[in-house]
């Protein structure tokens, strides 16, 4: 059975349940009204009847039903009852609807009565069955001489009952009609919400949503348009470290996301874009979502670009180092022509000082044996920046006083690599021509604590910007080839920084530019999120 047919029979069944059981009831209960308002006029009369003067004192007159009998009928025509008797102590009839009855025995029990107790019931007499009232006449020294009968037929109390009882059926009659109808129509409502699906579609539905929700490796975040979070599958919620994607349900985007990516996420804005967040570089594809030409919320597919970049980083070192080479290849060629000129010219002694004099430096020379970097990773991506930095025309060197020792064991240095890298990448960036950038990396200065510190010449950083530069795409230098944003290097540097409890600072530099510090609690475990090499200083 179809879901509509279903929910239509279901309501119809509850309707005309309820309308029936309202009815019975209804009918019940008008039922007893119409008895209790019969009681009650048929006591009134009847004790009226038997606290007549007229009625006790003809009792001992020679005939009492002379003055009785029309008493009684004048009663009874005015109260709308079927009979009204009087008889004596002895239950002789002194009045009667049929006048042939007087004189006669009464044709019940009248026994309840003529102790002074008042009965009501149902008996049947000579007019058939009858609801009825018995009530004793007392004499003035209140003993019982008699007794007074009213009553009406059960024919005539049906018959007042059934005639009020057409004006409650016509009204259940209507309620019927109205409930059934108003079921057909909740029913289709019901079928246009679900878009007139079927609840084996609806479930096959849910569970392919289901499963291909949390099957594919992307993540996916629905936002409505009240700016709440309606879906999140695992693939996001394991971007956000988010333990349980349901519990964030309904909570607003941006108390769970980062600020910029929750903007980004509402907005709908349809171009891929690279978000930061937290520590990780995701590229997100936003769209708004429409339900029958009705904008409904906002969706966004999120990727993360985490791995990408670090391969990138990767490469641009070994593009970096493959520059180096090129240029100490070039370099070395030139010295060699050097050399063959001056022994062309006889100059043997000057070639040889040339020999001494230039024999140990090249672009890839090593660091000095007294650097203090005992870190080979660290010291390989220092002469790697100091590559890049002489292909630039500037001079990188390393503070004398630095000190790094080698990691203990399997001790990663993943956050410093991302710190130091990020810190002179930025620096070569923003150097001019000639200058002069000042490494300095310690690990002396607190227990397990390093402090990076990044010293330039170049223009600086202006004071009143100090704060907004660790913000994300706050940068004032233009984009790249490959590098589709800026700005991000430097807030990745301070979330590093903070996640391990340190702190990430700008001030004047000595020599002139910025001086940037690092301060790194040394945390023995690696984030999962880290070693991104991204964006540049404004």
């Amino acid at each position: 059975m179809k879901l509509g047919a279903q929910l239509l029979l279901l309501q119809v069944a509850i309707v005309l349940t309820t309308v029936v059981g309202t009815g019975v009831t209804a009918v019940w209960l008008q039922e007893q009204h119409l008895r209790d308002a019969y009681q009650d006029r048929m006591i009134a009369v009847a004790q009226s009847v038997a606290g007549l003067p007229v009625i006790t004192e003809a009792f001992d007159d020679a005939d009492p039903s002379a003055t009785i009998q029309p008493v009684a009928e004048v009663i009874r025509r005015a109260s709308d009852v079927t009979y009204v008797v009087v008889a004596n102590d002895l239950g002789i009839r002194y009045s009667h609807p049929n006048p042939d009855r007087i004189g006669e025995k009464v044709s019940t029990d009248p026994a309840i009565p003529l102790s002074g107790e008042i009965y009501v019931g149902t008996q049947t007499g000579t007019l058939g069955e009858s609801w009825r009232v018995k009530v004793p006449i007392f004499a003035d020294d209140d003993e019982v001489m008699g007794q007074v009968s009213v009553g009406i037929l059960e024919t005539e109390l049906r018959a007042d009952f059934l005639g009020g009882l057409s004006g409650l059926l016509a009204a259940l009659v209507v309620a019927a009609v109205i409930g059934v109808v108003g079921s057909a129509w909740i029913g289709r409502v019901i079928r246009r919400r679900i878009y007139g699906l079927e609840p084996d579609e609806i479930r096959a539905m849910l569970e392919t949503r289901e499963a291909m929700l949390h099957g594919i490796r992307e993540g996916l975040v629905a936002v409505d348009d009240e700016g709440r979070i309606v879906l999140m599958n695992d693939a996001a919620a394991r971007l956000f470290d988010i333990p349980d994607p349901a519990a964030v349900l309904g909570s607003e985007v941006d108390t769970v996301l980062d600020r910029e990516l929750a903007r980004f996420i509402a907005s709908g804005e349809d171009k891929e874009t690279p978000v930061l967040s937290g520590e990780r570089v995701l590229l997100v594809h936003s769209d708004r979502v429409r339900v029958e030409g009705r904008e409904v919320g906002s969706i966004a597919i999120l990727r993360d670009r985490t791995e990408l970049e670090t391969m990138l980083r990767d490469l641009e070192g070994a593009q970096g180092l493959a520059e180096g080479l090129r240029a100490q290849s070039h370099e070395f060629s030139n010295k060699l022509h050097v050399v063959s000129g001056l022994l062309e010219l006889g100059h043997v002694d000057a070639a040889i000082a040339f020999i001494e004099r230039v024999g140990s430096g090249g672009a890839l020379s090593p660091l000095d044996e007294h650097a203090g970097i005992a870190d080979v990773e660290t010291a390989a991506l220092v002469l790697a920046k100091r590559s890049s930095a002489q292909e630039l025309g500037l001079t990188l060197e390393l503070d004398p006083e630095s000190h790094l020792d080698a990691p203990d064991g399997e001790v990663p240095r993943t956050d410093l690599l991302t710190v130091v890298g990020n810190l002179l990448d930025n620096a070569i960036e923003a150097g001019v021509l000639g200058g002069r950038i000042i490494l300095s990396i310690r690990d002396d200065l607190e227990p397990d604590v390093v402090v990076v510190r990044v010293d330039d010449d170049g223009p600086g950083i202006p004071v009143e910007r100090r704060d907004a530069i660790f913000e994300p795409d706050v940068s004032d230098k233009s984009p790249t080839s490959g590098k589709a944003r800026r700005g991000i290097g430097l807030t990745i540097v301070k979330r590093v920084a903070e996640r391990l409890g340190g702190a990430a600072t700008v001030e004047t530099s000595p020599a002139g530019g910025a001086r940037f510090t690092v301060r790194l609690p040394w945390a023995p475990a690696p984030h999962p999120a880290s070693v991104v090499t991204a964006g540049r200083r404004p």
